[in-house]
């Protein structure tokens, strides 16, 4: 049974290490490099034209707010441009934009679909100031998000500005709602990432780059937010992060929706795993391999695997100790384990029940995303994932 120890021990780590190591280990090296370095002070008075970018698939519901949102951003709005690539769109999304022309907002459509990606790689080229803020078409960017945002540029290192995910949802105690709970935790480990060196992947619902350091990005990328990032992070500049910078977006309807959107997230995590392997040579990116495998490689690859099988060993060792012997460490595991997975399949149950015990959905929520990887995973290697969103269904503002 020695050798069913081990391996118990090391998956449970990489478990540990995935979710809730990393963020203790980030939070203690930044507490170290506070004590040496001193943070760069970002200067609120650079402002140099930039391009607000939209990417957009028959969003015309949104089409009014996200204009008017635009307009009334902090930012000098002579130095505003607004690029809306609509190509594909079939719901009246262009003719709807065409009326905002004389406000300058520039609309460039072709009947074809060919995806986000081509529709960005394609409206690159229509882009002429030296920093670009790519956003989603049914997300509301917090008025200081601009200026924020181009702020942290005036530092000539920083190649790349993320902003946050915020998630807007009038039914918190829903197993959906916890994608909430998730992101804040997400937001405080790109916050330490960021203070450290670099976040590893900016979030595609606001994010910027230094226009000159764009690249093409294949045609069949999943994940075009997460390429396009870390490829710049690559190139030896930093990814930043300001968690006031935000978009605002609904939660997902409900957990089948959610988890729609999560398997996809996963099948482009593997993909860019894979077409981002150079970034694993620690001798070459040194801590941004550190990072990039901490926070973002092992949640796509062994972690969610880990699961079930350490479940498998736990069984085991619990077997093999006796079912009801509470002196031995494994039979406390195991049914602290076994209540776990209680705990998420009543949450699944109330869920859809329509009743809401928030403390069940979180385990629920947890097991869903590992879910959402696993099938991901298989579905990336059985090459059955569009590159075209199948959009998921949200809640109302």
């Amino acid at each position: 049974m020695l050798w069913v120890e081990i391996f118990f021990w090391v998956l449970l780590f990489i478990v540990f290490y995935a979710y809730l190591g990393y963020g203790i280990l980030l939070y203690l090296l930044v507490r170290i490099k506070r004590l040496f370095v001193k943070p760069f002070t970002p200067d609120p008075s650079y402002e140099p034209e930039v391009t607000l970018f939209v990417a957009a698939y028959n969003e015309k519901d949104f089409v009014d707010a996200k204009v008017q949102n635009a307009l009334e951003l902090d930012y000098p709005q002579e130095k505003i441009r607004q690029i809306w690539v609509t190509d594909g769109s079939n719901d009246g999304t262009p003719e709807l934009l065409a009326k905002y022309a004389h406000l300058g907002v520039e609309v460039y459509h072709k009947p074809e679909r060919g995806g986000k990606i081509g529709a960005m790689n394609r409206g690159m080229a229509f882009v002429k100031t030296p920093i670009v803020i790519f956003s989603d078409g049914n997300t509301l960017l917090g008025r200081e998000s601009v200026r924020r945002i181009v702020s942290l540029f005036s530092n000539p290192k920083v190649g790349c500005v993320s902003g946050e995910k915020r998630i807007f949802d009038k039914d918190k105690d829903t197993a959906a709602g916890t994608e909430g709970i998730y992101w804040k935790y997400e937001s405080k480990l790109k916050k330490w990432d960021a203070e450290l060196y670099s976040v590893v992947g900016a979030a595609g619902e606001l994010f910027a780059i230094r226009t000159n350091l764009f690249t093409e990005v294949e045609k069949d990328t999943l994940l075009d937010d997460f390429i396009i990032s870390l490829r710049v992070a690559m190139k030896g500049f930093t990814i930043q992060y300001d968690p006031e910078a935000y978009a605002i977006e609904t939660s997902s309807a409900n957990v089948k929706e959610e988890l729609k959107r999560k398997i996809r997230i996963a099948a482009g995590g593997i993909q860019s795993v894979i077409r981002l392997k150079s970034l694993l040579n620690p001798f070459k990116y040194s801590i941004l391999s550190f990072q990039y495998v901490s926070h973002r490689v092992l949640r796509w690859t062994l972690a969610p695997i880990s699961l079930p099988i350490i479940f498998l060993l736990n069984a085991t060792l619990w077997l093999d100790a006796g079912m009801f012997n509470f002196s031995n460490l494994y039979t406390w595991l195991f049914y602290l384990q076994l209540a776990f997975y209680l705990m998420a399949a009543l949450g699944w149950y109330l869920e859809n029940k329509a009743i809401k015990i928030k403390v069940l959905f979180v385990p629920y929520y947890f097991l869903m995303m590992n879910y959402a990887v696993l099938m991901g995973i298989r579905r990336y290697f059985k090459g059955s994932q569009s590159v075209n969103w199948e959009r998921a269904k949200r809640g109302t503002l």
